[in-house]
């Protein structure tokens, strides 16, 4: 992928994570959003594992289709600590990697605990503060971030809310 393109993906998650954020963020919320999701899953037929963790690390959703298995459990810890760090979507981390041509290892982290891929994202506030994260793991990662991304959008019934997947 070129510069321009990693130039574009920056502007889509920041407009994404910009338009996607919460008035407020409950345990009960979390729960509605993830069943949401799940309900999505089996519609659409797809192997996932999807998680809402709090900042503090506590599990407030969790789960994990047939498909799954604890290699995802260990890819979403591992986005969940790189969206914390960044307080921005592990796919954006991925594509700010990308564009200053750095890996994980030039910032001092250890790749058993954090990963510049897709699939974690941010569940901010309309104030601007991280409360959650939310995580997908079992799709490529642009399809992980990009699942998060749709479904938030449904949930908050938010329009035109722009996709990262033209661009692959």
């Amino acid at each position: 992928m070129t510069k321009k393109v990693f130039e574009q993906l920056k502007e889509i998650v920041a407009e994404q994570e910009q338009m996607l954020r919460f008035d407020s963020f409950s345990n009960e919320e979390a729960w509605q959003l993830g069943t949401f999701l799940v309900n999505k899953v089996y519609e659409l037929e797809m192997e996932l594992a999807l998680s809402i963790r709090k900042v503090s690390g506590a599990i407030i959703f969790q789960h994990e289709t047939d498909g799954t298995n604890a290699l995802n459990d260990k890819w979403m810890y591992r986005k969940f600590n790189t969206v914390c760090l960044n307080e921005q979507s592990s796919f954006g981390a991925w594509v700010d990697a990308n564009l200053k041509d750095e890996d994980i290892h030039v910032h001092g982290l250890d790749p058993k605990e954090y990963v510049f891929i897709g699939g974690g994202f941010p569940i901010r506030l309309k104030t601007g503060e991280v409360v959650a994260v939310l995580i997908a793991s079992a799709l490529p990662h642009q399809m992980d971030h990009q699942f998060v991304v749709d479904g938030l959008a449904e949930y908050l019934d938010l329009q035109n809310v722009p996709s990262v997947l033209p661009l692959f």
